[in-house]
């Protein structure tokens, strides 16, 4: 595609039907395409959480088509029926441009491609090159192999990879940065929490030991050590975690010392205020590490089974990754079968020493 999109799509479709930590990854790219296109109407094709999503990034994303998954679909297993309904609500809205915003198109260029859009962009691995996918009988356009599509950046990070297909459809970037606005209504509820918590601003740690998967989560015995060892240097120790979490996050708050679980006490946008007041996030490499670099908070993240090239912060100063390399790194197991050595090579000092380091250096009073 060239520079000068011509004509000038009015009406476009970005497909990213993934979690928070996933999306925000995404917010350079989608703040790129906004200022690049300030009248089209932008469509976030997502899993049906996302619309609080939207909501958050209006000034980027104009609504939620909300994606009902797909038999064999990672992120959301769906009925054929329902994803039928969906691609007619989609194929209605007549999209002048479909981005294909999600992955290596692997199983999401069929998708994308059954929105009958008059354009798609988007990514194509090599194992894609000279096939023509189906879906349910019916067969993907040719455009899906066109010029509008690259070949996935394996080895960058997840957000240089979706501004790569922003430049190289002549879109000029905004940064690389991330995001994540904090309103008016978040700042109440958290003050509301740090009042009843007695949390003041700079003197207590967030510790953060979920992760969507078990296999991403560093041992809760060692979130728990961590937090123990700073409470005593005079931090409080705020757990945090989803209320499915629950039991995860009181089984570490028993552990440390005046620790207060703050499970189920925040909303996303209270949560990212109390992060962005804490002084430091310990936590796996999950969602809440993005929020942390969105608001600009410092973390350190312990990172089990990930692809940490792809999903580390950018700036490595400000949230070092401690990690044990595996030869069965990526994992794609929900549950380690062969004893977690990535999550269990990492100790409990290293992790402790980064936090203190850090800590140090921002100069944040706490006792001797």
């Amino acid at each position: 595609m060239s520079t000068a999109w011509n004509p000038r799509p009015r009406r476009i479709a970005v497909f990213r039907a993934l979690a928070l930590g996933d999306m925000l990854c995404a917010v350079p790219a989608l703040r790129a395409l906004r200022a690049h296109a300030p009248e089209a109407r932008i469509t976030l094709i997502g899993l049906p959480w996302a619309q609080s999503f939207v909501e958050r990034f209006h000034a980027y994303v104009d609504d939620l088509l909300p994606f009902p998954g797909f038999p064999g679909y990672p992120e959301r297993e769906g009925p054929i029926p329902d994803f039928l309904d969906f691609l007619r609500a989609a194929r209605e809205r007549r999209f002048d441009l479909a981005i294909q915003l999600h992955g290596s198109g692997e199983l999401t260029n069929r998708i994308v491609g059954l929105l009958e859009a008059k354009r798609v962009a988007g990514f194509v691995g090599s194992e894609e090159k000279n096939v023509a996918p189906e879906v349910s009988g019916a067969r993907v356009d040719s455009r899906v192999r066109g010029n509008d599509m690259i070949p996935w950046p394996d080895h960058a990070n997840e957000i240089h990879r979706y501004l790569a297909l922003m430049e190289h459809l002549g879109v000029p970037l905004k940064g690389d940065r991330l995001e994540l606005p904090i309103t008016w209504t978040d700042w109440e509820l958290w003050e509301e929490v740090a009042r009843r918590h007695r949390l003041l601003a700079g003197n207590f740690v967030c510790v953060h030991p979920g992760a969507r998967l078990p296999s991403r989560r560093w041992p809760a015995a060692r979130f728990a050590a961590v937090g123990a060892a700073l409470a005593r240097q005079g931090y409080t120790i705020a757990v945090t975690g989803s209320p499915g979490e629950a039991q995860l996050t009181a089984e570490v708050a028993a552990q440390v010392p005046g620790a207060v679980d703050l499970t189920g006490e925040t909303t996303l946008g209270s949560l990212a205020a109390a992060i962005s007041k804490s002084a430091r996030v310990v936590c796996n490499d999950t969602g809440v590490s993005h929020v942390a670099a969105a608001v600009g908070a410092a973390s350190v993240v312990v990172a089990s089974g990930s692809d940490v090239r792809r999903w580390k912060p950018l700036d490595a100063s400000l949230h070092p990754v401690i990690w044990r390399d595996m030869a069965c790194r990526p994992c794609a197991h929900e549950v380690c079968p062969v004893g977690h050595g990535c999550a269990l090579g990492v100790t409990v000092d290293e992790v402790l020493g980064e936090a203190r380091r850090m800590l140090d250096q921002r100069r944040v009073p706490h006792a001797a």
